[in-house]
């Protein structure tokens, strides 16, 4: 076989500048029986030079040609990303793209053209000159003549790794991809035929894809009014629970920014998706509940729609997951509630008198298996306090044992999460020290604190707002004794210093305060 493959080896490359259809036909056809044979072939195949002639090849009028150099430059690149992208380098996309253009009548040439754009769509590489191609419109072209279920797969199977690219999923819209997309859902959606659900979910599933390209998902929404966003909105009612889960994706995916938003909060999109997560409350689809969460908490970004979504009863429906044990699930609820609660102080003093809410998120705050989850809980119980500033909701997380976790949160390596923590501390602090006192002294606030003013690489408003605690927390009898202890004194007066004034003013006060009180 080796001899065989040597031969034709060699007259393929005298052959492929210099001969007729037939010697070539023959030379390839060895070379795809002895691949087809043995994949060890391959690397004799790269190292003889072999695979610039055959990509030249492909310029090549005859169609029986074209179709064996395709198979062969597949059968040798096959699951090597390194000849794959060789081969794109060699500038083989804007080649098939092409044929697939010239020759879409001729169905075994199809094919081999989407094998090989399936194979090299998997590399980031190929996506760039993917998007310089008319590929788009070519697939889009294609798939519109398909009737038969495997060869709208094969075509879905190119599409979707394709469509992760923002520029190609805007190329895919304006070639109307769109509309085939729908097109096949509205025929499947009441089909219990395996091969019709199986397209029934790639078609929404790509449908959903589509939208997260900014400019691809603006241009569907239309302001709200286009066609398409309608028919999304229409599949959230629907029995089919991946008609469901696409629907509540698409809105998540429209609501990118403030202006949709509000459109759609205007216009009745909250009740729709309450009403989907009403019909999961027991034994429901978790991925259904996690997308129509994940619409909740990117619609109550802007701050004008926290009210009106609060007064939709939102925040009651979200409770309804309290009880779900799956931790997808418990990050978008608290993302959810900690989003309607930014500046919202009634809102926060309702849930965060809650007992059940908050020894939930006090269980939570141990999920070390789910650090989302934990650290989501941490972020809402510190909301709790923050945007309430209400000695109930204090008492209330004291009592669930909560205090311990917000000083852990001043911990945190993320800075946001930390300051976070240090302000719901100071609140504690000011309001109901007498009632924290224990927890905190349990917990070494104060050591903790020591170590974030002492540390240099502490952020500026860490550094700020951990001496306010400190000048708090020395209204304690006990805890005023750990920081005379500790030689606070000494940090402080070296941040005086500080290059941020804010921090230099703040250490001034902190250890005049320290030293009134030594």
């Amino acid at each position: 076989m080796a001899d065989n493959l040597s031969d034709a080896l060699k007259k393929l490359k005298i052959t492929t500048t210099d001969s007729t259809a037939d010697s070539l036909e023959g030379c390839l056809d060895c070379l795809l029986q002895a691949l087809a044979q043995n994949k060890f072939m391959r690397n004799p195949c790269v190292d003889a030079g072999l695979v610039p002639p055959l990509v030249q090849l492909l310029n090549c009028k005859d169609q029986e040609i074209l179709l064996q150099t395709g198979r062969a430059l597949g059968n040798i690149c096959y699951d090597s990303h390194t000849l794959q992208s060789q081969l794109i380098n060699m500038g083989v996309i804007p080649t098939l793209v092409k044929l697939l253009g010239i020759h879409c009548q001729n169905a075994a040439l199809t094919e081999m053209c989407l094998v090989a754009f399936g194979n090299l769509a998997e590399l980031e590489s190929s996506k760039e000159q993917f998007a310089y191609t008319n590929i788009a419109e070519e697939l889009v072209k294609l798939f519109k003549k398909q009737i038969e279920h495997d060869k709208k797969e094969m075509i879905f199977e190119v599409l979707a790794p394709l469509a992760e690219n923002d520029v190609i999923k805007l190329q895919l819209v304006e070639a109307g991809l769109v509309e085939c997309l729908l097109e096949i859902v509205q025929k499947t959606v009441d089909s219990d035929r395996e091969d019709d659900i199986a397209e029934l979910k790639t078609a929404s599933d790509l449908m959903v894809l589509l939208l997260l390209g900014d400019e691809s998902m603006q241009k569907l929404f239309e302001g709200g009014r286009g066609s398409v966003f309608q028919r999304v909105l229409s599949w959230i009612p629907s029995n089919s629970h991946q008609l469901q889960l696409a629907g509540a994706l698409a809105i998540a995916n429209f609501a990118r920014n403030d202006g949709n938003c509000i459109h759609m909060v205007d216009n009745g999109i909250v009740q729709i998706l309450m009403d989907l997560l009403d019909r999961h409350v027991e034994d429901g689809n978790v991925t259904v509940q996690h997308a129509a969460l994940s619409a909740l908490r990117n619609l109550a970004i802007p701050v004008v729609n926290k009210a009106k979504m609060l007064s939709a009863g939102v925040a009651e429906t979200v409770l309804k997951f309290l009880r779900s044990e799956m931790p997808p699930v418990q990050f978008k609820l608290l993302g959810t509630l900690r989003m309607l609660i930014d500046a919202q102080a009634e809102a926060a003093e309702q849930l965060g008198k809650n007992i059940k809410l908050v020894e939930r998120l006090v269980e939570w705050c141990e999920a070390k298996d789910h650090a989302g989850v934990m650290g989501e809980s941490n972020r809402l119980l510190s909301a709790l306090i923050r945007h309430s500033k209400s000695k109930d909701v204090i008492r209330t997380i004291v009592q669930s044992g909560g205090i311990k976790h917000l000083v852990t949160m001043a911990t945190s390596e993320h800075v946001i999460m930390q300051n976070e923590a240090l302000v719901a501390l100071a609140l504690i602090a000011a309001l109901e020290l007498v009632t924290a006192e224990k927890d905190l002294e349990n917990a070494q606030l104060v050591q903790i604190l020591h170590r974030l003013l002492s540390d240099d690489r502490s952020a500026p408003e860490i550094k700020y707002n951990s001496m306010v605690l400190i000048c708090a927390l020395i209204g304690s009898e006990p805890l005023q004794k750990e920081v005379q202890s500790m030689a606070f004194l000494e940090v402080v007066s070296k941040l005086r210093s500080h290059e941020n004034k804010t921090v230099a003013q703040q250490a001034s006060l902190t250890e005049q305060r320290l030293a009134v009180e030594s």
